[in-house]
């Protein structure tokens, strides 16, 4: 939950606020479930970023507008200065291009200060990468296999493929809708579109998959990188989720399923020859990425567990057993494994005077039931709770003020159970951060060091992390279960 790119602005959530202001419990389930769908697909996959066709443009080393990447580098908290990782990029990329269908298209990468993994392109030829997908990658030829994804997407035009796509089928609905009267088909047909935009933005996918295992192998790497790293990311997915097992994407889902993206590339590296054929340069990005910041910057806020500490907002809590919790730049997500139970925190925007009563009503205006509207200080602070139920959730509403910040504590839960038991918990846990724990906070990082044994476990037992130290350690390594390390060679640990 950032304070904004300068550090300076503490207003958080507005991006959620707006999607439920005048939209009850749909929007928040809808909130919720992107959320979902945000760490088992699109953010945790890299994507094609439209850039809307009136935007400005200015001449420069990859041609994207100056606002628009202003405006994108802000949403990721920044640029992320490494310089040794940046080098590594850009000359990773020069090599992808040089080996391209394209190799006269100008490109420019941004390090993206975001623990989120994801990587994007503009259709002009800026890339995109976050520190969060660097530690998860293990050698250059894996984040070479990223890069070449992207540049696939760039020089095959898939951002303006689909623009066209959207247009005439926003046209088609309109026409029929307004010209022949006919609102019914037109909404038939809106319907129609989406699914088959979701199926032209998969095939998009796998389309650069294939193509970007291609100019991966010209450029020398190797061409099994793309799997490994797609693996590592089905793992972490699993790993996060608490399933073993990442859900499968839905029918409107924009990019395909993890498992079919890595069957595809495994073969479009079988094409190019057998393992061993391209160089993965893995001590290289080893020295390249040691130190980088790990997870959350303190200054955002940072989830230890199932606490979540924001020192510049002078909050902390604490949320109950089950739950697995995100901070984002605009609110804090949770969800338990299998996804029953969801809970939201954010800072709203509150007129001087205004009750904590209305500020619920005004974020928050279907369906909450008027007897459960309750007005009394929890944990110490002025809070007003209530009770809405939906066709598919039932919510637990709050709003609490604390010092001059009012925030907003939602938990839902599936069907008709009433969550109020832990909510009424996760809300009592709610308080003002110690200087002492404050004084304690510092960034995780990454650091490669070098083993001793061929043990694993004796490495994750150096991992600063709340829980499943050996898995996680593997997972960041891709290294599978049972594997045995190779003495004398460097593995990235997580260290405060």
């Amino acid at each position: 939950m950032g304070t904004g790119a300068t550090g300076a602005d503490t207003r958080i959530g507005a991006t959620v606020r707006a999607g439920l202001r005048g939209a009850g419990w749909a929007a928040l389930a809808l909130a919720l479930s992107a959320c979902a769908a945000e760490q088992t697909g699109a953010v945790l996959t890299p994507a094609v970023v439209r850039v809307p066709a009136e935007a400005p443009r200015t001449t420069g080393r990859g041609g994207a507008s100056d606002s628009d990447h202003v405006k994108l580098v802000a949403s990721f908290g920044g640029e992320y200065r490494a310089p040794a990782a940046q080098r590594l990029l850009s000359e990773v990329t020069d090599r992808l291009v040089r080996a391209s269908d394209r190799p006269d298209q100008a490109y420019a990468v941004t390090l993206l200060d975001s623990s989120v993994i994801n990587a994007f392109a503009l259709p002009s030829g800026r890339l995109y990468v976050t520190r969060g997908l660097l530690a998860l990658a293990s050698d250059t030829s894996e984040i070479a296999a990223v890069l070449a994804h992207e540049i696939a997407h760039v020089t095959l035009s898939h951002a303006n493929a689909r623009t066209e796509l959207e247009l005439r089928s926003q046209l088609v609905s309109r026409v029929v809708a307004d010209v022949l009267n006919d609102p019914t088909t037109g909404a038939q047909l809106q319907s129609q579109s989406k699914f088959a935009l979701a199926r032209f933005s998969r095939e998009q996918e796998l389309e650069a998959d294939g193509a970007g295992v291609r100019t991966l192998a010209k450029a020398g790497y190797d061409p099994y990188g793309a799997a490994r790293f797609l693996n590592s990311l089905n793992r972490t997915l699993a790993l996060k989720t608490g399933t073993g097992a990442p859900g499968e994407p839905d029918m409107l889902a924009t990019h395909p399923g993890t498992g079919e993206r890595i069957t595809l590339v495994t073969r479009a590296a079988r094409r190019t020859g057998a393992p061993g054929v391209g160089v993965d340069e893995r001590a290289r990005y080893l020295a390249a990425i040691d130190g980088l910041t790990y997870g959350d910057n303190p200054g955002d806020g940072v989830v230890r567990g199932r606490r979540f500490v924001h020192p510049s907002l002078g909050i902390a809590f604490e949320v109950p057993d089950g739950f697995t919790i995100d901070n984002t730049r605009s609110a804090v997500l949770g969800t338990t494994g299998e996804g029953s139970r969801r809970l939201l925190f954010d800072q709203v925007e509150a007129e001087p005077g205004r009750s904590l009563e209305a500020v619920l009503r005004a974020t928050w205006n279907d369906a909450i039931e008027p007897a459960s509207v309750d007005t009394r200080e929890i944990g110490g602070h002025p809070a007003a709770s209530a009770l809405s139920r939906g066709k598919d959730w039932t919510f637990r509403l709050a709003a609490l003020r604390v010092g001059d910040a009012t925030y907003r504590m939602i938990m839902a839960a599936k069907g008709a159970t009433d969550p109020e038991p832990a909510f009424r918990r996760w809300v009592a846990s709610l308080a003002t951060v110690t200087p002492a724990e404050t004084a304690a906070l510092r960034p995780l990082r990454l650091q490669v060091v070098t083993a001793g044994s061929g043990d694993p476990e004796e490495l994750a037992r150096r991992m600063a992390v709340p829980d499943k130290a050996l898995e996680r350690f593997l997972v960041l390594n891709g290294l599978e279960r049972g594997a045995t390390l190779k003495v004398g060679e460097g593995y990235k640990i997580v260290t405060e």
